[in-house]
């Protein structure tokens, strides 16, 4: 099963609910009962994001594409809630920079608050998975010598379309980016350095998670740049694709 949120036809926020990612109806996430079939006027970030932990280096093709060694240790940072948006919303490219990249990732949602957790028990602190795109201007990445202006600008964290409940394991799973329909990124979750439970347990050492926090585990090889105009999707397996355009 699917969750997330949306604007209905009469302007309403809802949450939905999905058995098959096409028919989706209003539901509770109180309750967790579904209630009548809805039609989205457009795609909210499917939870109400609080902070977003980001994951840098992540993926051993990645690494290897850097020439880079692995860490010992996540290198984490920070993405402001204030860069979220949803599914078919644009990406906004800034005056500031000359070269703005597309980053597929896999993200996880947290569903309880939690703190020190180990690894055995990191599972039961994730409520979900979902598509991420960690958009970076690259050019700025380099000329400030670290991340954070390059990774805060407004609309550079588009997730969605959806948050999947049931996935069995997050860690054999294709993970692939298109641009402009061509497959720019294909990999697959088997080939993270550090998998999501053991960023649960990492990440929840150093800080408390929250209900809905998003941690962004990482992208695969084959970064690039996009240009005004063009349309960037994620694509996971068993989760299902988030598309934005660039403006």
């Amino acid at each position: 099963m699917v969750i997330g949120r949306c604007i209905t036809a009469d302007g309403r926020v809802s949450w939905f609910s999905s058995q098959d990612g096409r028919v989706l109806s209003s539901w509770d996430p109180a309750s967790r009962l579904k209630g009548p079939e809805l039609t989205p006027a457009r795609f909210l970030p499917p939870v109400p994001a609080g902070k977003i932990v980001a994951v840098g280096l992540n993926y051993r093709d990645h690494a290897s594409e850097l020439g880079m060694v692995l860490p010992e240790e996540p290198i984490l940072f920070i993405k402001p809630s204030s860069a979220v948006i949803g599914h078919l919303d644009e990406i906004r490219y800034p005056g500031q920079s000359a070269r703005v990249d597309y980053e597929a990732e896999l993200a996880c949602v947290i569903g309880r608050q939690c703190r020190n957790v180990t690894r055995e028990h990191a599972r039961d602190c994730i409520l979900g998975y979902t598509c991420f795109n960690d958009v970076t201007a690259r050019d700025l990445q380099v000329k400030d010598g670290q991340w954070t202006r390059a990774k805060s600008f407004d609309t550079f964290a588009p997730v969605g379309p959806w948050v999947a409940l049931d996935i069995e394991d997050p860690h054999r799973l294709s993970i692939a980016a298109s641009l402009n329909g061509r497959v720019v990124q294909s990999s697959n979750t088997a080939n993270l350095v550090f998998d999501c439970y053991d960023l649960v347990a990492f990440i929840s050492s150093v800080m408390t998670l929250m209900p809905y926090d998003i941690i962004a585990t990482g992208t695969p090889a084959g970064i690039g740049p996009m240009a005004r105009g063009d349309e960037i999707s994620v694509t996971i397996e068993g989760i299902g694709t988030l598309t934005n355009r660039v403006v």
